[in-house]
């Protein structure tokens, strides 16, 4: 027998998977929905015409989203640009707007549809815009994630804190738990909420979905150890891990990662090193933790956006975060001087990001105009109560 034949994997089929390779049926799913109607060709020439035309006879009844990690063709029709977050916030604070349509993925047109009012309706251009970094923990896995906790007897210790980017039914629970939500930019402050819920000594956070941007908060801005932090796997019996080890832990770590942070490496950071003499290496803190450290600067893409913004005319930066950002930036500061570069050799879009392309965003102003309303987002009331729970600690936080 060949070691190929013995070697055990360490990871099982999850349903979302076994969707995409066709072995499952869900017809709930709204994954692959396709839109009713054809939609625009890409090559027609009048796309930006007909998407002008539209979002100008919809006037102030559309207010359009668009994430720092659109395309180009689509960030010209939003009316603000921003982090997830930032987008949400900007939707609620618009309540004339009777259509948000969020340029972005799922679960950010899901959390516009949390913080704004019942008349407004969250659209989505393309319901196959994902993020499989929010897939990676679905509620039956934190559920039973819970329950481990529970039998190890430590689950009263344990406040919940989620990234912006999971889904409704993640912040809900996390709600429902009594903990808060976090975006890059706050995570630190989150977590020493969380840590303030209890006994300093005896408290411990779940951190769902993003195992990255909670080693590096906790350790690189919080000064705790690796030793601190566990590694929960969903895939794996009890997390993988045992009673004592999680007892033992300050920190429990969801395996769940950015498809395109992930990506750089500790190489990536060496060769650029290499190739450009005195270049700045500027990251994002969803990148792993030896490229964190390696880094000269980290930050969220709003923090990665004003540090380019300070930074002297001839300085050099390579920028750990995704392209079509990446690219945006360069094209803009180039007149200063500035030189920006991609951090990796490999291009490296987010994927379900560009799902929102011209077509679909004509689509679907076309069908708004019209009075078609099409893909629209909406969390039950339910869910939407806990999740906003959630979001609002973290509104409160100093």
């Amino acid at each position: 027998m060949t070691t190929a034949q013995t070697t055990e994997l360490d990871v099982q089929p999850t349903p979302l998977a076994l969707l995409l390779l066709g072995r499952e049926a869900d017809p709930k799913s709204e994954r692959g929905v396709e839109c009713p109607g054809d939609l625009p060709s890409p090559s027609d020439p009048d796309l930006v015409a007909r998407a002008r035309a539209a979002k100008e006879k919809l006037g102030d009844k559309v207010f359009v989203l668009g994430h720092h990690y659109q395309r180009d063709e689509v960030i010209q029709f939003a009316d603000v640009t921003g982090d997830s977050f930032k987008l949400a916030r900007d939707a609620a604070a618009r309540p004339e707007a009777e259509y948000i349509v969020f340029c972005g993925v799922h679960f950010m047109a899901e959390s516009a549809d949390i913080l704004t009012s019942d008349d407004q309706k969250v659209v989505l251009p393309d319901l196959a815009a994902g993020c499989s970094m929010a897939d990676m923990a679905t509620a039956e896995q934190v559920a039973e994630c819970w329950d481990v906790l529970t039998e190890a007897g430590i689950a009263e210790q344990v406040v919940p804190v989620s990234y912006m980017n999971s889904s409704a039914d993640i912040k809900a629970f996390t709600g429902k738990h009594g903990g808060t939500i976090c975006t890059s930019s706050n995570a630190q402050r989150a977590l020493e909420w969380a840590f303030e819920q209890g006994e300093p000594s005896a408290t411990k956070v779940l951190f769902l979905p993003d195992q990255h941007l909670g080693r590096n908060t906790a350790v690189r801005d919080m000064g705790m150890s690796l030793d601190d932090c566990v590694l929960y796997n969903p895939h794996k019996p009890n997390g993988g891990l045992t009673a004592e080890q999680l007892r033992n832990a300050k920190m429990i770590l969801w395996r769940g990662h950015c498809s395109v942070h992930g990506r750089f490496s500790l190489d990536s950071v060496n060769d650029v090193r290499e190739r450009i003499p005195g270049v700045n290496v500027l990251v994002h803190p969803e990148c792993k933790h030896e490229v964190v450290s390696a880094a000269d600067y980290v930050g969220s893409t709003e923090y990665i956006i004003k540090a380019l913004e300070a930074a002297p005319a001839g300085s050099k930066w390579a920028i750990g975060t995704e392209l079509n950002l990446v690219r945006r930036l360069a094209n803009r500061f180039a007149p200063e001087g500035k030189e920006i570069v991609f951090l990796d050799k490999t291009v490296c879009f987010c994927s379900t990001m560009n799902r929102i392309d011209l077509p679909h965003l004509v689509w679907t102003l076309e069908s708004l105009a019209e009075g078609n309303l099409v893909n629209r987002i909406e969390v039950d009331n339910e869910t939407e109560a806990f999740a906003k729970l959630a979001l609002e600690r973290m509104l409160a936080l100093p």
